[in-house]
């Protein structure tokens, strides 16, 4: 006699065979292939990628479209809010840190310390997103306030303020310190506040790739125009 079915199963497995909304099932491959009809005459369009296909890592509204052109598209919305993390000891979190100040349209990202930086997490999108370096804190520092921007420490120290109750300036430059030590003394004095992340479990101090994204957003859910995303 056959075993009573799971009414449980069947919905198991099908919902591990489709998988939920973002994860990627097959390994298709990104973006598109060549452009099929007539081409476009809006020279924002790149010939080789027409004719090739496009297969970079950018959303659909920029498909083959020359970089330039893309660049100059973010930087008609860019948010006035900057990013900056030391890089005194080759931080290897700033490659996400500039690939989430991409996404969140950051007016730039600013390496203070040492110039190079791994590249590899960034996932190539520092080709779309402005990155400059500064020597040390105070050249960072001298450009905020050539700018009118307020320096935004993020470290976990006695008398900074949660970020999940601060009103972060508009126009601002959000400065994170190196993975494990944190912001060196002359970026906590330069700031003009200093919020801290809320935690709750045995850590110290939160990855600085992670800590930089959660203080990005929370800048978003402020100030930006959720109406102008994609």
């Amino acid at each position: 006699m056959p075993a009573p079915s799971d009414p449980h199963a069947e919905t198991a497995v099908a919902t591990e065979a489709e998988g939920g909304p973002t994860e990627w099932i097959t390994r298709e491959e990104v973006g598109v292939g060549p452009w099929e009809g007539p081409w476009p005459t809006d020279e924002r369009y790149d010939p080789e990628l027409l004719e090739n296909g496009d297969r970079r890592n950018v959303v659909d509204a920029y498909r083959y479209w020359r970089r330039p052109a893309i660049v100059a598209d973010v930087d008609a919305r860019r948010h006035p809010f900057h990013v900056a993390i030391e890089n005194f000891q080759h931080d290897h979190n700033i490659g996400t840190v500039v690939r989430t100040a991409n996404a969140f349209a950051a007016a730039a990202v600013h390496i203070v310390g040492r110039r190079r930086w791994n590249r590899r997490g960034a996932m190539v999108t520092d080709r779309y997103q402005h990155v400059e370096h500064h020597a040390d804190v105070a050249t960072l520092t001298e450009y905020a306030t050539e700018r009118g921007l307020a320096v935004v420490a993020v470290d976990n120290t006695p008398g900074s303020r949660p970020v999940e109750t601060a009103e972060l300036p508009r126009d601002c430059v959000l400065l994170f310190g190196q993975e494990g030590p944190g912001l060196s003394a002359e970026a906590q004095q330069a700031a003009a506040l200093v919020v801290s992340i809320a935690q709750f479990g045995t850590t110290r101090s939160i990855n600085a790739g992670v800590a930089a994204g959660i203080v990005m957003h929370t800048w978003i859910r402020q100030h930006a125009d959720l109406s102008t995303s994609w």
